[in-house]
């Protein structure tokens, strides 16, 4: 760091653009915490859940998934909260992210070791934990250090490091050969790849005068950000909601889909093919989405059309069940999903309440990630197996996308 930038205050809005290096240094720290997290998601779960449970390996994924959501969904903010009030001489954020990236390791392993569905359970409720923690801290890190004009495009590369770690850790798991393989070839990448963001130790140090007073109520309290107080804050965390959960309802049964529906020969080296092709389109938007977003200074409109063109892409996967569908889908869906996850983050730390609460607000933020992982295979499961289908469970995805869309222009103080 500079000099000015080491005695600026860690609450200070950033008034100086975040340097290239370190834009690069966090993508590609994020690509390696993706991988971690997308490589069982996508593949590895899966082939447990089918290992242990059978024919009811739909039910076993959905608890496995869902509770590790659950532990995600309060991981999140907690730690975020914890790391507003860090006075480490090494940063707020830093201490975090490291603890993140150890119990991450740990984790993987324990499930590569599995041997049965309660320790498959409790490993991937310890990795929903840690990489959270990092997750957590990688996100604040954002506000932290750049500013509202270079936001849109940071979250263009953050949204990209999304799907490449997806790609990878799909890819990983394809290629170890086996669950054991592909567990510890995750592992291995997300230290790999956050090496070079910790080693950079670039961070902010907060003043002890400047860290708030603290009691377990009102530690409790500050996660209640009050839609009366906040509204455009509510408005946006519900929009986030509804987008995320409209595309995790059609991600977390991709695996099934291609097996049961599409009758692929190679569920799993389909998913890689799908990652790959999804990864691709969105390159064509990420990128360029939050760049253009930044330049115009609109959010909104963005938002809207990224929901659209994904409701399009999964109507795609419930109106046609062939591997040729498949991939025009999951293309429509990443040329959409490009544009907002860069847009999204931008539009959220543009209405966060408090620069002291940014990375507990953040994680409050991050819920709206994280719920949908829940909710999304409590609505799979019983669509699917009772209601209609994949067919219906597509189109139920395209509605709920749909209905965020068009909530977004309930955001005010954002244009």
């Amino acid at each position: 760091m500079t000099s000015s930038e080491l005695t600026r205050s860690a609450l200070d809005e950033p008034a100086k653009p975040a340097p290239k290096s370190w834009v690069a240094a966090i993508s590609l720290a994020n690509v390696g915490l993706f991988t971690a997290w997308f490589g069982p998601i996508l593949t590895l779960l899966g082939m447990q859940a089918e290992r242990f449970a059978g024919d009811d390996k739909e039910a076993a994924l959905a608890w496995v998934v869902g509770i590790g959501a659950l532990c995600s969904t309060v991981a999140n903010p907690v730690v975020g909260a914890l790391s507003d009030r860090t006075t480490s001489r090494y940063g707020r954020r830093l201490p975090w992210t490291v603890l993140g990236i150890c119990g991450g390791v740990a984790s993987l392993v324990l499930l590569a070791f599995a041997p049965n569905l309660v320790v498959v359970t409790i490993g991937w409720c310890l990795a929903q934990i840690a990489l959270n923690a990092n997750f957590a801290a990688i996100t604040a890190a954002v506000p932290d250090h750049a500013p509202h004009r270079q936001r849109g495009t940071i979250g263009g590369f953050l949204g990209l490091a999304q799907t490449v770690g997806a790609v990878v850790g799909a890819g990983l798991a394809a290629a170890a050969g086996g669950i054991v393989g592909g567990y510890l070839a995750c592992a291995v990448f997300l230290v790999i790849a956050s090496a070079p963001y910790v080693a950079m130790r670039r961070d902010l140090v907060l003043d002890p005068a400047d860290r708030p007073s603290f009691s377990w109520g009102t530690f409790l309290r500050g996660f209640w950000i009050s839609p009366r107080l906040h509204p455009d804050f509510a408005w946006a965390w519900l929009t986030r909601f509804l987008m995320n959960l409209g595309f995790s309802i059609g991600l977390v049964y991709l695996l099934f889909y291609l097996d049961d529906a599409v009758h692929h020969e190679n569920p799993e080296a389909g998913v890689f093919l799908l990652s790959a092709v999804n990864s691709l389109a969105l390159l064509v938007t990420v990128v360029a989405g939050g760049w253009l977003s930044d330049r115009l200074d609109r959010r909104r409109i963005f938002v809207t059309v990224a929901g659209v063109v994904m409701a399009a892409g999964t109507l795609s996967l419930a109106g046609f069940h062939s591997w040729t569908a498949a991939i025009i889908g999951v293309a429509v869906l990443g040329l959409g999903m490009g544009v907002f996850t860069s847009v999204d983050l931008a539009l959220m730390i543009d209405v966060l309440p408090e620069a002291i609460d940014r990375g507990k607000d953040l994680g409050v933020v991050n819920i709206a990630n994280s719920l949908p992982q829940v909710l999304a295979p409590v609505v799979a499961a019983p669509v699917v197996s009772v209601l209609g289908g994949y067919s219906t469970l597509y189109a139920v995805a395209a509605g709920v996308t749909l209905t965020g869309a068009v909530l977004v222009y309930r955001i005010k103080s954002v244009r």
